[in-house]
């Protein structure tokens, strides 16, 4: 088992990661009956996209001997109102570090065969975005 969710009530959730014990609460968004107080659902799979692409660029950085720290990504999610879904998801990686073109190319094309990124439904449209220093 991977992880274990718990409806906690009034549109809320709590998911717990079996392994190790770290949590976090989902709320259903504003525009659509909730509270908005934490990541919805969709927030979830939005910014999943960039956390695998943030670990497969980092891993493939480390074999490189590149030093990623302080990148950020900056994630945008659209939905869709027929029916409720995620239409876009749009990332800008701010890359605070300096690498000469081909380092950014492999960089970028590896962060783009992320396995989120080929999970994701082909209709919802990744709207990607490299800023390097």
């Amino acid at each position: 088992m991977t992880s274990k969710v718990t409806y906690l009530g009034n549109l809320r959730t709590e998911s717990v990661h079996v392994k190790s014990d770290n949590s976090f609460i989902t709320d259903a968004p504003t525009d659509n009956n909730g509270k908005g107080e934490a990541f919805s659902p969709t927030d979830t799979v939005a910014t999943g996209l960039a956390s695998c692409m943030l670990t497969v660029m980092g891993i493939k950085a480390r074999d490189m001997d590149v030093d990623m720290s302080g990148t950020t990504a900056e994630v945008t999610k659209t939905m869709a109102s027929e029916p409720r879904k995620i239409s876009k998801i749009k990332v800008v990686f701010n890359l605070p570090f300096k690498v000469d073109s081909k380092t950014q190319t492999i960089l970028e094309r590896t962060a783009n065969t992320c396995p989120v990124h080929y999970s994701l439904h082909p209709d919802i449209e990744k709207d990607i975005t490299f800023n390097w220093q």
